[in-house]
């Protein structure tokens, strides 16, 4: 008896219930996902608890728009994000904000400080986004056909005369 009231504790420590997760809208070919909180046993369009932000993979970079806060909150609380979700709080500092205030509850820093680095984290990777948009944006060729596509133009081979027979009179 107690070796399965231990195996049931233990799946559940490391099982949470409470995901971070994408869930999908758009249409065919055309993804854009919400950034939702919801119970791991939920499906993946379904019912969610609350919705803390979007991702557009469409566009270059990538759109997160993303509420710092609420993400933080649910980390605090014991959401366990997906692994993709994990890397957009990545890139938009919710885990390094999280770690600096893990060393502000353990005493290595003041809150100040840690706030500091933060805002000093933020600066340097908004400046780098800034220069990748740029770099992107000289490197997209210009927009001149309907629709934005660029024209192309196909060379074709010289046609047949019709009737199969090869034109004596044009060699003549």
């Amino acid at each position: 008896m107690n070796v399965t009231l231990l195996f049931h504790a233990f799946k559940f420590l490391f099982k949470m219930p409470v995901k971070i997760r994408l869930q999908r809208h758009g249409s065919k070919k055309r993804p854009f996902y919400f950034i939702v909180v919801a119970d791991a046993r939920a499906p993946r369009d379904g019912k969610f608890i609350q919705k803390i932000g979007t991702y557009n993979p469409l566009t270059v970079p990538a759109s997160v728009q993303l509420d710092r806060q609420k993400a933080l909150d649910w980390l605090h609380k014991g959401a366990q994000p997906t692994d993709t979700v994990r890397r957009i709080l990545s890139y938009k500092g919710v885990l390094y904000l999280k770690h600096l205030l893990r060393g502000v509850k353990l005493g290595l820093f003041d809150d100040a400080a840690a706030m500091e680095k933060f805002q000093k984290w933020h600066g340097e990777h908004e400046a780098q986004m800034k220069k990748r948009q740029e770099e992107n944006r000289k490197a997209r060729p210009g927009r001149r056909g309907p629709g934005g596509a660029p024209v192309r133009r196909v060379e074709r081979p010289e046609r047949k005369p019709e009737g199969g027979a090869p034109a004596a009179s044009a060699e003549a």
